[in-house]
């Protein structure tokens, strides 16, 4: 069968229903799961448009809820072309697309219908779309609601980019007040700029000098503020790529009083260690920074005992002379790490050594994912009524990230090299089968996923 095939039946010996492993039959009409069967109960006449997995696992696709595609504006970094084929190559069904990097950023209804624009046609998987909180557009993020964003992003510290600047506490009390009753949800870049007791005076090139310019003490205050809010406007708020495990007892306590909190972490934090970072190696920069080997294992801690709700990609790349690779300065390199491709076998190739379970990699890569844009109803779940949106592929199976396999635009990685766990073998979005062994649809079969309706919060505080 060939990318762009429509499929009628997905069979497999390893098919993961519920917190199962097993042999079925999962039978597609119209683009969603219609039934699951053993495959003894399936008739001999299904049709010709059969997918035979083998012994490849099927499970959920994976929904990345954090990607910046930067397009239109920055498509020298990345654009809608290059990074949906990235996804798809990784299992990724569904994207959500960040509001900053391109140019205009999505930060009003005008800028929305722009990026909606220049999306279409282009997109290999389904893609959501975040909005945007930046000073004195209080007044768009309804209209932007309405016309089906996901939710909004805003920042605490400087975005990295001039025309994505970041809020004061009087913008976010604005912007509270208009998302009360919406059921949106507003995401936090949670770093805020603290009183340093010295200047870093330290050898630019070294990782510890960036490391000790973002202490987890801004990640601790920045959240501080967070939870605050989240308690008194009732507002669903969502701290995206939390780095650091000290503010975990804040974020729980929060959430214990009420607060309608959640909070994501990523690959790099889970994958990599500052201890580990080469002398000039800009490649790994990212805000927040990569903390210690102990940091990291408090993380994993955090993830298994459900104090952390999701893992994504938080794929921001860049051209290669941003990342400053000659110089190998780490202050002036660009922040951002590309692995939209690679999540899944990035997080299975740790997790699984570390006693995470399959069932557990859905329930952190797919269906949390899903629930913070609310696309819950459609996405992230292997059940009748849901989308046939499948990854397929052989768990144990290990290979070496090397540029040629690289599908996003610039091939400026940490992973290079890396040996990993989990082979991608298919990618079935919606019925069609987008990727195969290296081979992609040669049309963009994506659809652009306008959020219609949202999540609310009860009168007992939970979603």
């Amino acid at each position: 069968m060939e990318p762009g095939s429509l499929v009628s039946v997905v069979i497999s010996k390893r098919v993961l229903v519920g917190d199962e492993v097993c042999p079925a039959a999962i039978v597609i009409k119209e683009g969603k799961i219609q039934q699951i069967l053993s495959t003894s109960s399936l008739t001999e006449d299904v049709g010709c448009e059969v997918f035979d997995a083998g012994e490849s696992l099927v499970m959920p696709g994976i929904v990345d809820c954090h990607v910046h595609v930067n397009e239109p504006g920055r498509t020298s970094w990345e654009g809608f072309w290059t990074a949906t084929r990235a996804a798809a190559a990784g299992g990724v069904t569904t994207i959500v697309d960040m509001p900053l990097n391109s140019i205009p950023p999505t930060t009003t209804l005008e800028n929305f219908h722009e990026k909606l624009k220049e999306a279409t046609g282009k997109c290999f998987v389904d893609t959501a779309f975040w909005g945007g909180v930046i000073p004195g557009n209080q007044l768009e993020l309804q209209p932007m609601i309405q016309a089906g964003v996901a939710g909004f992003k805003c920042f605490l510290i400087h975005s990295g980019v001039d025309e994505f600047p970041h809020v004061a506490d009087c913008d976010l009390h604005t912007a509270m007040k208009q998302l009360q009753g919406t059921g949106s949800v507003l995401l936090f870049h949670a770093e805020r700029d603290v009183q340093q007791t010295s200047k870093q005076t330290g050898d630019p090139c070294r990782y510890s000098t960036f490391l000790q310019s973002r202490p987890d003490v801004m990640e601790m205050e920045a959240i501080r503020i967070v939870t605050e809010l989240c308690l008194q406007y009732q507002v669903r708020c969502h701290i995206v790529h939390l780095s650091s495990a000290k503010p975990l007892k804040l974020i729980h306590e929060a959430q214990q009083a009420g607060a309608p909190l959640t909070v994501e972490t990523t690959h790099h934090y889970l994958s990599l260690c500052a201890e580990n970072i080469p002398e000039g190696a800009t490649q790994f920069k990212c805000c927040p920074p990569i903390r210690g080997s102990i940091n990291r294992e408090q993380l994993w801690s955090a993830l298994k005992a459900g104090q952390i709700d999701m893992v994504v990609s938080d794929h921001s790349p860049c051209t290669p002379d941003l990342k400053k690779l000659d110089s190998g300065d780490f202050t002036q390199a660009w922040g951002g790490i590309s692995s939209l491709q690679f999540g899944l076998p990035l997080f299975w190739s740790s997790a699984s050594k570390r006693g995470f379970q399959l069932p557990d990699v859905v329930k952190l890569l797919s269906r949390n994912t899903a629930q913070l844009c609310s696309l819950g109803n459609r996405k992230g779940s292997l059940a009748p009524g849901f989308d046939a949106d499948f990854v397929i592929w052989d768990p144990d199976r290990d290979f070496e990230i090397d540029e040629a396999n690289i599908h996003h635009k610039n091939k400026v990685t940490p992973y290079l090299g890396h040996t990993l766990q989990g082979v991608v073998r298919a990618t079935i979005l919606r019925g069609q089968l987008v990727y195969r062994d290296g081979i992609f649809c040669p049309e963009p079969l994506g659809k652009h996923l306008l959020i219609t309706q949202r999540a609310t919060v009860k009168q007992d505080n939970k979603l």
